[in-house]
């Protein structure tokens, strides 16, 4: 089953569109996981129509148009891996830990909000993905998402895809 991870796309604020390769790699995935901050509705109406399946959930910059759309914890099992999709895990220092207990039911949890990339494991085997923004780089180098691979209940294959310059 191959994912793809994005989150903080906040279109059309931030660029006017996803950039290319973001698009291909939705075209071309199973599932779709989007961890909030779209600010846009029709962004949310994109995505959907061209995502096979679309997990998602809100962020603090998405309305009220969204928010009753989209929930604030999204949790889907994906071939027997149990995910959860938050936008706001709260500051770094401590978050793997805070996490695994505030998510024991998790194998993976994908999250936003810091706009940089983050891949660490908890402890407890819980994995926490940030895929970045692919629209508003922040204080990293490039924008960026991410791609995995669910097969028999694991994760694989994730990877951290960097966005050239618009």
């Amino acid at each position: 089953m191959r994912l793809v991870l994005t989150s903080d796309t906040h279109l059309p604020k931030r660029a006017r569109d996803l950039p290319p390769r973001l698009w291909a790699a939705i075209d071309a995935a199973d599932v779709v996981i989007h961890a909030g901050d779209w600010v846009d509705v029709a962004t949310l109406d994109a995505i959907s129509a061209r995502a096979t399946r679309l997990i998602a959930c809100y962020g603090n910059n998405d309305g009220p148009q969204l928010r009753s759309r989209l929930p604030e914890i999204a949790r889907a099992e994906l071939d027997g891996l149990r995910l959860a999709v938050i936008h706001e895990t709260g500051q770094s220092a401590g978050r793997t830990e805070r996490c695994a207990a505030r998510f024991p039911d998790a194998d993976l949890l994908v999250f936003g909000h810091s706009h940089i990339p983050w891949d660490t494991t908890a402890e407890t085997g819980l994995r926490l993905l940030n895929p970045g923004s692919p629209t508003d780089r922040r204080r990293q180098p490039t924008a960026t998402f991410m791609t995995a691979t669910i097969s028999d209940g694991r994760l694989a294959g994730v990877t951290l895809h960097e966005l050239p310059p618009r």
